[in-house]
């Protein structure tokens, strides 16, 4: 039994930092942000290249994820009322394999305040991670990534926040 629970630890350890593992990452801090485009289920399209020269936050969540749960909660509370009204922010919450139907119903239950977009089949996901969720990438002005995280604790969010003050700044 001993070597049972030992091997198990072992396991659940050796999947921990896989998880973690840069590899997983595609987009790094210092890399340009990769061009998309955010698909509505009527078929309009928001292009990225229509934020050029904006600090932007693209954050990637599913509404099954507890942790995205709570980072939501928190860019509700803190976050999008703070800078919503910037006209040099611009704040892109992105539902991982979710539709516009789903995210108006999701919504609907959170009553958020800030838009929801779709990832239906992930391919905004897959231009910046392989998986884990939540995930945020902070963009300057200049378009280069001077900020990420993956998964969320209070703490990272506060130097998020603080990322986002010194990123509008310049």
């Amino acid at each position: 039994m001993k070597k049972f629970l030992f091997i198990s630890m072992a396991l659940l350890l050796a999947c921990v930092a896989w998880a973690q593992n840069d590899s997983n990452d595609i987009v790094k801090v210092g890399d340009s942000m990769p061009t998309f485009t955010i698909v509505h289920d009527n078929g309009t399209q928001v292009a990225s290249s229509s934020f050029k020269g904006k600090v932007i936050l693209v954050n990637l969540f599913a509404t099954w994820c507890p942790p995205c749960q709570k980072e939501l909660a928190a860019v509700k509370d803190q976050l999008w009322p703070k800078y919503k009204d910037n006209k040099d922010f611009v704040m892109l919450v992105i539902g991982r394999e979710h539709t516009d139907a789903d995210l108006k119903k999701y919504n609907e239950k959170k009553g958020f305040s800030f838009p929801l977009y779709p990832d239906k089949n992930r391919a905004i996901f897959n231009a910046f991670a392989k998986n884990l969720i939540p995930r945020s990438y902070l963009i300057g002005k200049d378009g280069k990534v001077i900020y990420t995280s993956k998964g969320y604790t209070d703490q990272e969010f506060a130097e998020l926040m603080n990322q986002i003050e010194g990123a509008l700044k310049k």
